[in-house]
């Protein structure tokens, strides 16, 4: 059983819905959606492309994470998560997706629960009448995680697709293969404790538009993130990440370097490990522009593509030499200016990147 939504593309890249509703089955115990799973590099564009892709609209990850605007940075240095300051490569948690329904025309339908019984039951009510779901859990509990990529980030996406007894059907689109989870194990990642607690919270898109243009939306898409990085305010985009690149060196001078190594480890671990993926989203958004490009049909973007991945080359080289300073084989005489110019550096380019971009758009 499917309710699935087919499309076809005209020439001005304009997509048309067709829908195909069915009649939906009475409530079984046992359920399983047709479901393809993908793996991406991110969870919230994993989850919203291969939800999409499933109503019949194939948008590559890329393309939903340019669309949604889902690259920022931000800093808020008076709230701490795992003992350090909040750094993120990302805007917040659930807006990637959003903002790609708005812009294409679509709608989310989104709960939260206080009840972890009435979430369940709303689940597997979902699940029978055809609709696959995203949920929003902790990672901390996952089961099929590494324990090296286990700790309290509560913002972690994956697609609930179908249930074989008490067990539920995972597409995890940053594992490689389907999984599953027991009711159990997936009440508890649901209603993790903590920052940005799920809450049991369920999504899902619904209402598709019959048509829309997917060049307004890409250009939608850059405006908003060109905005938001050359943003003004000191905690957000390019400023962002200059005051950063300042307070490494207060950090060192009033905390001393076992806490500046603490909180500099956490910012790779943000940038490099977990969902907010600083120097990977920035090969992501290359790739977004190269597919922006040829939409667009301007060769300027495909130029910038490859700005913005050497950008995101720099980013990795800053993991790398934090990294080395961590496990004590860093000798660079004083390291923490080393570090704070290189950010620094990081920032003056990416000023430079998204002024170009602004005005290329």
């Amino acid at each position: 059983m499917r309710a699935k939504i087919l499309y076809f593309r005209n020439t001005t890249n304009t997509l048309f819905f067709k829908k195909n509703f069915c009649n939906f089955a009475p409530y079984y115990q046992d359920m399983q959606l047709e479901f393809e799973h993908k793996q991406s590099a991110h969870c919230e564009n994993g989850v919203a492309s291969n939800l999409l892709k499933y109503y019949g609209l194939d948008i590559s990850e890329p393309m939903v994470f340019g669309i949604g605007s889902g690259l920022l940075f931000f800093y808020f240095p008076w709230i701490k998560v795992n003992q350090a300051p909040v750094i993120s490569y990302r805007t917040m948690p659930g807006q990637i997706f959003s903002k790609v329904a708005k812009r294409l025309g679509f709608q989310i339908k989104r709960q939260k629960f206080s009840s972890k019984a009435t979430a369940q039951r709303v689940l597997d009510q979902t699940l029978q009448k055809g609709i696959p779901v995203g949920l929003q859990v902790g990672v901390f509990h996952l089961p099929y995680f590494p324990d090296q990529y286990r700790f309290h980030f509560n913002a972690h996406n994956l697609v609930v697709y179908g249930k074989k007894g008490d067990t539920y059907l995972i597409s995890d689109p940053v594992i490689e293969h389907p999984t599953q989870l027991s009711s159990q194990e997936l009440e508890k990642v649901r209603f993790a404790k903590g920052v940005l607690s799920p809450k049991g919270h369920i999504y899902y898109p619904t209402h598709l538009p019959e048509s829309f243009s997917l060049e307004k939306a890409i250009v939608q898409g850059i405006k908003n993130t060109c905005n938001w990085m050359l943003s003004p305010i000191p905690i957000v985009g390019v400023k962002a990440i200059e005051r950063v690149s300042k307070d490494i060196l207060k950090w060192q001078k009033k905390l001393g370097n076992k806490t500046t190594n603490h909180y500099l480890v956490q910012m790779i671990r943000m940038q490099e490990e977990i969902g907010t993926g600083g120097g990977g989203f920035r090969f992501i958004y290359g790739a977004f522009l190269q597919e922006a490009s040829e939409i667009l049909k301007n060769e300027r973007l495909k130029e910038l593509s490859q700005e913005i991945t050497q950008i995101g080359d720099l980013w990795r080289d800053f993991a790398v030499v934090i990294a080395r300073l961590y496990k004590n084989r860093n000798n660079t005489l004083n390291v923490y200016e080393d570090i704070s110019q290189r950010l620094y550096l990081i920032a003056q380019r990416e000023k430079s990147f998204f002024k170009k971009l602004k005005k290329e758009i």
